[in-house]
C-alpha cells in the first residue's frame, strides 16, 4: 500500500510504499524543538519506502539526523537519518492523518511536565527496543 502526503503549501509531495518499521511519539528535547511542538508523532520507514518531490531544505539536528522541511511553508516533514537506514515521516503531513496510530512513547524523562500520557500506550525513558 501506498500513502501519499505533503507540505502545507503543497511544493513538497511525497510517497510512502509499505508499513512503517515502527510508529512512535518522541518527547525528547531536540524533537520537541525542532518539531516546535510537545513531542514528533511519526512513521519510521526504510529510506527506500519514500520518494520525495519538490524542493526540500534540511537542518543538522544532531550529528545523526537531518531535519527535512519545505523552504517555502516552513512544514517540518521529515528526521532523515544521515546513515541511509531509515526516515521518520511527521504523522500529520499524510494526506489521511489517521493512516497510522503511534504504538509507543519514547524519551518520555523529557516529556514536558504538564503534557499527560494517559493513552495506554507504553512509555520508555529513553528509546525502546
Amino acid at each position: 500500500m501506498t500513502r501519499d502526503g505533503g507540505c502545507l503549501c503543497g511544493a513538497v509531495r511525497f510517497s510512502a510504499e509499505g508499513e512503517p518499521v515502527n510508529v512512535r511519539i518522541c518527547h525528547c528535547r531536540t524533537c520537541q524543538k525542532a518539531m516546535g511542538s510537545p513531542f514528533y508523532a511519526r512513521a519510521f520507514f526504510e529510506e527506500s519506502a519514500l520518494k520525495v518531490s519538490g524542493e526540500t531544505g534540511r537542518f543538522a539536528s544532531s550529528e545523526r539526523v537531518d531535519r527535512v522541511f519545505c523552504p517555502r511553508c516552513g512544514t517540518r516533514l521529515f528526521s532523515w537519518r544521515k546513515d541511509g537506514t531509515g526516515v521518520g515521516v511527521a504523522l500529520a503531513t499524510f494526506d489521511d492523518r489517521n493512516a497510522f496510530a503511534p504504538t509507543e512513547h519514547i524519551f518520555v524523562a523529557e516529556k514536558i511536565q504538564w503534557l499527560k500520557c494517559d493513552d495506554g500506550l507504553p512509555q520508555y525513558p529513553e528509546r525502546s527496543s
